[in-house]
């Protein structure tokens, strides 16, 4: 009862209708049972105390009304027949009527073809969609521009031998020239030679090792 009521709670004012089918209306705990905007309440009978206790309290539920008494009509309910009570327009619950349900009307078969097409004429889209286009597709377009390239080079293929050959577009290529490279300076040989990078990784390692304390102690 605590996860309905924080259900109910977090998305009453999220725009989504919860609908309860209980036996009782005290199966709902109160907190649900204030909010609740339509409520449909078919027969109670009360054969025991514990029942006209819960009918005595199903009543207090129900708006103020002085046209029933709805202790009674709970219980003269007939079949078919329930103690009604809504939202007006303005938010307000509307006074309790005591109504009579008529059952659903449906048909559990396919529809008559003679209805669909009553439905689709009556539509007021039905001037706006009854006429089928068939559009060009993407794949229509593409198929179109690869023939196309295709007879053109059948025709290319056929051209009479005095005829003027098609230029062929071949891009231009520049080669660039390379400078010649200079020779290395001596400061540069030294700094390539193989001595100085093992002289610099050795610095490296001992100034690393003294930094972080772990130079090797002497005994």
């Amino acid at each position: 009862l605590d996860a309905v009521t924080q259900t109910v709670r977090l998305v009453r004012s999220k725009g989504i209708g919860v609908f309860f089918v209980t036996q009782r209306p005290s199966d709902l705990p109160e907190a649900v049972l204030a909010q609740l905007g339509n409520r449909v309440q078919h027969a109670l009978r009360a054969y025991t105390p514990a029942d006209a206790d819960a009918l005595r309290k199903t009543v207090r539920t129900y708006p103020i009304t002085e046209d029933y008494d709805l202790e009674q009509a709970l219980t003269h309910l007939g079949t078919g027949e329930a103690v009604v009570t809504v939202l007006s327009e303005q938010g307000a619950p509307t006074p309790v009527a005591w109504c009579r349900m008529p059952a659903p009307r449906s048909l559990m078969a396919p529809a008559p073809e003679q209805a669909v097409d009553a439905a689709i004429t009556g539509s007021v889209l039905h001037a706006k969609y009854a006429q089928e286009v068939d559009r060009e597709s993407a794949y229509e377009r593409l198929s179109a521009k690869v023939h196309g390239t295709a007879d053109e080079s059948d025709q290319a293929d056929q051209d009479p031998p005095g005829s003027n050959p098609r230029p062929e577009r071949e891009p231009a290529r520049r080669e660039r020239t390379r400078e010649p490279e200079a020779e290395p300076t001596i400061v540069e040989q030294i700094v390539a030679s193989g001595a100085f990078k093992s002289f610099l990784r050795s610095a490296g390692s001992a100034i690393g090792r003294r930094m972080f304390g772990t130079a090797r102690r002497r005994r």
